[in-house]
């Protein structure tokens, strides 16, 4: 119990200060759960952490809080899935908050104005990174399969302009078919 107790604490303390300290969206957080929780604290495998993030985006919602939950709960079950939702909710609550009381203030200042526009850059760069890292992953297992998937879909909502919604399905069902492929392979053999 006392473990379970101090995972709780770890993982809302890490949850509540990677909140806190991101900005740009969802795409930015999953980088800093993996890096927390992945390459620190060795709670999850590279290879589930994927799996994770592909359940956060194809759920509806925001998907720092659906990240959130999907880790918390591989942690913790329910009560970490809550854990988890309170201490990434709170960081943007209170700022979304304070800036609103004082919005009209700040509208027109020039220093907010550049320091959000800076921002704005840097968010890029993280995305950035969070595609070359993820698509590192999908290239280094060498599945031919999984790169054309990603290829595919790449060029779907790049080039062709296809909804990410329907990407998102569309790959959501080559890996169950996938799954359910590898399943019947592996119970023919036996």
């Amino acid at each position: 119990m006392n473990d379970k107790k101090t995972v709780l604490t770890r993982l809302f303390f890490s949850t509540l200060y990677l909140s806190a300290f991101t900005f740009g969206g969802g795409y930015v957080i999953v980088t800093l759960l993996k890096k927390k929780f992945v390459d620190e604290y060795h709670w999850i495998g590279e290879d589930e952490m994927l799996d994770l993030v592909a359940i956060a985006q194809s759920a509806p919602g925001a998907i720092a809080v659906n990240g959130a939950i999907v880790v918390g709960y591989k942690l913790a079950g329910m009560l970490g899935a809550v854990v988890a939702i309170v201490a990434t909710i709170i960081p943007p609550f209170l700022i979304i908050s304070v800036i609103s009381v004082f919005y009209e203030a700040f509208r027109h200042n020039f220093i907010v104005s550049q320091m959000l526009a800076g921002m704005q850059a840097g968010v890029g760069a993280v995305i950035a990174s969070v595609v070359w890292e993820m698509g590192a992953d999908v290239v280094h297992s060498k599945s031919a399969s999984s790169m054309a998937i990603m290829a595919g879909a790449f060029a779907a909502t790049c080039f062709l302009g296809v909804n990410v919604v329907a990407v998102v399905l569309v790959c959501a069902g080559i890996g169950v078919l996938r799954v359910l492929l590898a399943r019947r392979k592996g119970g023919a053999g036996q």
